[in-house]
């Protein structure tokens, strides 16, 4: 079960929290990779979908998403037609700040709430600060522990994290998981449709 990543509303979301923190410095990349994954999993708990349909991995420092951390870890050369750069800047001393609005036009209003409560709750986290990268190891601590879905890897490695395993983690029954399947191939269908029209 994987949904289709949305470069739009992931940039979208990347930069609300970027911009919620903006008064106290850059932003750590992986602490912000933290906050989109637990505002990808609130949504997938209240509406049946992530924000940004990426797809996830376990690694060492706890759940990523995988399309993202690319981005981040090739750079502006990667993926060009990605629309990250024009907002977002390249890290510098593994931090990300941001250089340009996306507004937030993608984002639908209870995704706009998911995203200013995860970061109420947790984006003081991932500035950096003269304590060094402390708060996003700490993020990443939380992680390990609040999501049942991450698996520690071996060194250097990691573990696909399947949608459904995020799911049943939330405490969602078998015909929930079912439910957001179909819903999740509907979708597809749909744009199978839409595109065969253009």
């Amino acid at each position: 079960m994987n949904f289709k990543f949305d470069p739009e509303k992931t940039v979208q979301a990347a930069a609300l929290f970027l911009k919620m923190q903006q008064s106290s410095g850059p932003m750590n990349y992986m602490a912000l990779i933290k906050l989109l994954y637990m505002a990808d999993r609130l949504a997938l708990d209240q509406l049946a979908r992530p924000i940004t349909g990426d797809t996830y991995r376990s690694m060492k420092l706890g759940p990523v998403l995988s399309e993202v951390l690319e981005l981040i870890n090739e750079g502006p050369d990667y993926n060009q037609g990605n629309p990250w750069f024009k907002y977002i800047s390249a890290p510098s001393n593994y931090c990300v700040e941001l250089i340009a609005d996306p507004g937030t036009g993608e984002l639908c209003e209870a995704e706009e709430e998911i995203i200013r409560k995860i970061d109420k709750d947790y984006g003081h986290l991932g500035v950096f600060s003269s304590a060094g990268h402390s708060g996003a190891f700490k993020l990443s601590e939380l992680t390990h522990q609040m999501f049942s879905e991450w698996q520690k890897p071996s060194p250097g490695s990691a573990i696909p994290i399947q949608m459904e395993e995020i799911l049943r983690a939330l405490g969602k029954s078998d015909k929930e998981v079912e439910d957001v399947r179909l819903h999740l191939e509907q979708e597809n269908d749909l744009d199978l449709l839409l595109n065969n029209f253009n």
